[in-house]
This record gives structure tokens, sequence and C-alpha cells, in this order.
């Protein structure tokens, strides 16, 4: 066990590493670096708890005690500044960490009053000072842990809306990334819920240390950062596409989708209505891979605003799945020409307005029912 934590703890002071020598940082990956500093100071000091250097040197017990008060809000804050183009912490931001300070503030006088004998009585319970204290913070970081987890899920859920309402394309804009990190901690601290319930509320004994599967979940967190952020999200490289992929998106979705107090008349509706409906056939805008509200909106001098609520009541669709239709009609028309036989699914795909494989295969099960491949067998 305590080699797992070895290799725990140095992976993640080697992404911290990674992190801070990275060129072209941008502010989540100032977050992320500091994060993966926090779990690998956090796993070093249980470590050396378990290898019983907290009875040899008393000083380093309670030290990071305050530590599960940041990894709720250092994932929501990596969530908030990965969708929002801002360039610094604000006040605001700071208020996150109020809990984790206010923590440290009360320990102050164990800190630097208590001797060594009574931190080893207050560490083995065998006093009722703290005691107390422990137990509210406890129930403290379950909360904070799962509910920044739910808060920074929600803020994701909210994007994909906006961006489904404004954009065409979404490949660049992946949130499997921050979706998995949310699911990570927010599996931790409810595992630190339910073993917290069932030993302080129900008075269940294990005759195991559970510490050990906290400890082991972060473990096991911080190798899918490392293997996820290096293998397929390019986080710890230099990486200038990333850099400006989701941050750069929040120009031009701050418009909302928010029909009620809309100027929109009937018969002007229907008038662009019908005019979206000409243009779509008759200039194929669909087949531009970075198509927007935003410029479709120009193509029909009217607002987006206007436009989004258009093709949300009179077609019952967001935007991306509004113009993957079309491109979905066109890669059926071009794919079941005879001069295209030769040509492979995806090049046709991309023919059809798409730019990642991923997003094409995704849109065609969605609209049709079936897979590309299926569809070309079907038609051949």
């Amino acid at each position: 066990m305590n080699t797992l934590f070895i290799i725990g703890i140095f992976l993640s002071l080697f992404l911290s590493l990674l992190l801070f020598l990275k060129n072209n940082k941008i502010l989540p990956d100032k977050i992320l670096t500091v994060w993966m500093l926090v779990i690998g100071l956090h796993l070093f000091s249980y470590c050396l708890y378990s290898l019983g250097f907290w009875e040899k040197y008393p000083h380093l017990i309670g030290i990071t005690h305050p530590f599960p008060f940041l990894h709720g809000p250092l994932l929501y804050l990596y969530v908030v500044f990965s969708l929002q183009k801002e360039p610094r912490f604000r006040l605001k931001h700071y208020a996150h960490f109020l809990p984790a300070f206010l923590a440290y503030l009360y320990m102050v006088p164990y800190f630097f009053f208590y001797t060594t004998e009574q931190k080893r009585m207050i560490d083995h319970g065998q006093t009722n000072d703290y005691r107390v204290f422990m137990l509210i913070s406890l129930a403290g970081f379950i909360i904070s842990g799962i509910a920044y987890a739910v808060l920074a899920y929600r803020l994701i859920g909210k994007y994909e809306k906006l961006v489904h309402d404004n954009f065409s394309f979404d490949e660049k804009i992946s949130l499997h990334w921050l979706r998995y990190c949310i699911s990570g901690i927010g599996l931790i601290f409810a595992t630190v819920g339910i073993f917290s319930f069932l030993q302080y509320i129900l008075s269940i004994q294990f005759s195991f240390n559970v510490d050990f599967i906290y400890f082991s979940e972060i473990i096991l967190f911080v190798f899918f950062v490392g293997y996820f952020g290096i293998r397929h999200e390019s986080i710890f490289s230099d990486d200038k596409k990333r850099t400006a992929s989701i941050a750069n998106t929040d120009d031009d979705t701050k418009k909302p989708a928010e029909y009620r107090k809309s100027g929109l008349k009937k018969g002007e509706a229907e008038q662009i209505h019908q005019q979206l409906l000409q243009l779509m056939d008759d200039k194929k805008p669909y087949l531009e891979p970075k198509l927007t509200l935003n410029l479709l909106s120009e193509e029909l001098s009217t607002s987006p605003n206007y436009l989004s609520q258009i093709i949300n009541q009179y077609r019952e669709q967001n935007f991306y799945d509004f113009v993957n239709q079309y491109r979905i009609h066109e890669f059926k028309k071009r794919a079941t020409l005879s001069e295209n036989r030769r040509l492979n699914i995806l090049a046709i795909a991309f023919d059809s307005g798409f730019n990642s494989k991923s997003s094409f295969n995704l849109a065609f099960k969605k609209h049709t029912g079936i897979t590309p491949s299926q569809f070309i067998r079907e038609n051949k």
C-alpha cells in the first residue's frame, strides 16, 4: 500500500511540475497546477501518518486537516475558467476558499499553543478538545465536495445547451474531460459520506482502515488525470489549439435563448423562417464546418436571438441539431452517388460539413437511428 501512495505522490507532483513548466499557460492550467500540488501534499501527509511519523513528530498532526475544503472549490473554479473567458481571479472567486481559511484560523491555538503530548491525545481521541470541530469539519468536507461537484456538473449542462444553441460543431468544446473530473471528485466525497454515516450514525465498526479507501480513490483519480490529460486532451502539453478552444467561445454565446420577452411578431417570424429554409437549400451554409448562429443570422439580416427562437419554435430543434440534420441529408445524398463510391465515409462526411468523426457518428445515429456504415451497406 505504501508503494501505491508513493507512486500517487510522485505522479501528482510530477503532473503539477509539467503544468508549471508548460508554455502558454491559461488560468485553468494554473488552477490545475495548484490542485495537483495540493493533492500531492495531502497524500504525502497521510503517507507520513500511516508510517508513524506523526507519533515521532506530533507537530505534523493536523497540518493538512483543512485540505479537503480545497478540492471542491479548485474543481469548480477549474470548470468555471475552462468554460468562460475570464483573465484573472476576482474577489468573489477567493471567497470559495473561506472555509479552508477559517478552519486554519480556528486551529491556530492548536498549532502554536498545544504541547506535543496534548496533540497526541487529540489525535488519539483521548480528549474532547477539537472533537466537535473535527465532526463539523468532516460534515463540511462531505457537503463541500458533493455540492461543488453538483454545481460544476450543472454549469456544464447549461454551457452545453448554450453551445448547441449557437454552434454547429462541438468537437473542440469537448466536455468529457471536465465531466470525468467532476465524477471522480463526486465519487470520492460520496464514499467519505457513506462510510462516515455508517461509522458515526449507525456505529458500525470496520475491521480495516477506511481512510485507505478514500486516499486510494484519490490516487486513482490522479492516475486518471495523468492518463487522460497526457494521452487524450493534451492538458499538459503546449497545445495552442486547446488554449483557444473552450474559452474563446464565450463571446459568441452570451446572448440568452429566452423568448418570453421577445418582440418578434408572428408574421415576421414566419417570413424569416421561410428565408432561412431558402438559404439552407440555395447557398448550403451548413457546408461550412465552423458555422455559428451569429454567422447565419448575419446572412439573414436578423438577430441571433430571433433566429434561435425561430429554429426552436418552428423546427423544434436547437441550432446544433438543425444544421447537422442538413449535413446528414447532404451526406446521404453524396454517399449514394456512383462517383463517390471510392471515397471513404469520413471524407464524404467532411465534404458534407462535419469536421470530426465523433460528432458525425453521434449526429448520424441520433437523426437516423443507424450508423453511417449501416446506411452505406443498405444503399449499395
